[in-house]
């Protein structure tokens, strides 16, 4: 299924007849790491003359379709330009279906660009975020959508209009094939987790609990269908494990039997990495940004943990304010950043100068400080 609109263009049109530019390299050139002052989608057809396939992770915040202008404050405005006065940092003045075609064609190449491993994280308003949806439905295919991710942005407010406050914004996460990056990100159990998921407590005061020993689905034949002990697993069960491993456990003293004979195994808090990570995350935006719409480090940081590995490389063709750059950097990771914002270009070199030196090789540290 996919959605129409008056000036949808073939795909094939997008990528043969998207013109070619030079690329305006701020920083980075001849270099694993690029920043790039450019209109993205000139940018994003060049850049597959040396990255088709190489990219591992993709984070944008794209425009949200709101038919405004957002202005960096004039205090701000001075401190990375000579101009005065408020600065204007970008325009989001696309609406309806020229926006879901601006967005679309940048989907196009992005898809170009992804490694076989890679992912996209696609940061949208809740407005424009179930249209978008379907567009990327179009270009990754639906197969290949991995989760709609709501993230707390902010502290309830208290709006006057007839309508539920707005505290959420969403983010669509794709890959490109069914084997993306994934580092399986967990997050540590509060003491309420401990107390709740972790009741009992062994001779040596290691908090454990306690999971059944089968699970569902009967085995005709195979050892985990077989008897253990003299027992059967339940009707319509089997085994977790084969019943020679499941007398290992016993002999270490990993199986609880109750006082009726029922045997499970133990499951000890300190050997858990955390509760595993679900679809709704709190990760508030900072309240003084350098930068409209700057997101959350901590939100960048856990993203490219999450679906990509040292040394991979992270595109953000929507950098803004830079903070994918500043996580991927932060986590020894390669990226490229794209915007064709004058003062978001700024904004990012400073705050790329701003880290520790040791996060740089010699040459680009120099390099950043000179650019900036």
């Amino acid at each position: 299924m996919f959605i129409t609109y008056d000036n949808k263009k073939h795909k094939k049109d997008i990528l043969e007849k998207t013109s070619r530019v030079e690329l305006n390299t701020i920083y980075g050139k001849g270099a694993k790491n690029k920043l790039i002052h450019a209109d993205n989608l000139s940018a994003l057809k060049m850049l597959l003359d040396d990255y088709s396939g190489k990219v591992d992770l993709i984070y944008i915040d794209p425009p949200f379709a709101t038919n405004g202008h957002f202005k960096i404050s004039e205090d701000r405005a001075n401190t990375i330009s000579s101009s005065n006065g408020d600065a204007i940092a970008y325009s989001d003045i696309l609406v309806g279906a020229d926006f879901l075609e601006f967005l679309r064609e940048r989907l196009i190449f992005l898809r170009e660009l992804l490694s076989e491993r890679g992912s996209i994280y696609l940061h949208i308003d809740y407005k424009i975020g179930h249209y978008v949806k379907l567009i990327m439905d179009e270009v990754f295919g639906r197969e290949m959508f991995r989760n709609d991710i709501t993230r707390i942005k902010c502290n309830p407010k208290n709006f006057h209009r007839k309508a539920y406050g707005n505290i959420k914004d969403l983010i669509l996460f794709y890959s490109k094939s069914e084997t993306p990056i994934w580092n399986d990100p967990h997050l540590p159990f509060s003491e309420e987790d401990e107390d709740r998921l972790f009741k009992k407590i062994d001779k040596d005061g290691r908090r454990y609990t306690t999971i059944p020993l089968h699970a569902p689905g009967e085995t005709s034949n195979g050892n985990t269908g077989k008897k253990w002990k003299g027992m059967m697993p339940p009707k319509g069960r089997h085994w977790r494990s084969e019943p020679v491993v499941l007398e290992e456990l016993d002999k270490q003293g990993l199986i609880e039997w109750s006082s009726n004979g029922v045997p499970r195994k133990k499951i000890f808090l300190d050997e858990k990495d955390g509760k595993k990570m679900q679809d709704i995350w709190e990760f508030k935006d900072p309240q003084y940004p350098q930068y409209p719409t700057e997101k959350s480090l901590d939100l960048l940081k856990f993203i490219v943990e999450a679906s990509s590995n040292e040394s991979g490389l992270v595109l953000d063709c929507f950098c803004g304010s830079g903070t994918t750059l500043v996580a991927a950097q932060s986590l020894n990771r390669n990226w490229i950043g794209i915007d064709k914002s004058e003062p978001a270009i700024k904004v990012v070199q400073k705050r790329l100068s701003d880290l520790p030196s040791s996060l740089f090789s010699k040459v680009e540290y120099e390099f950043l400080k000179q650019a900036n």
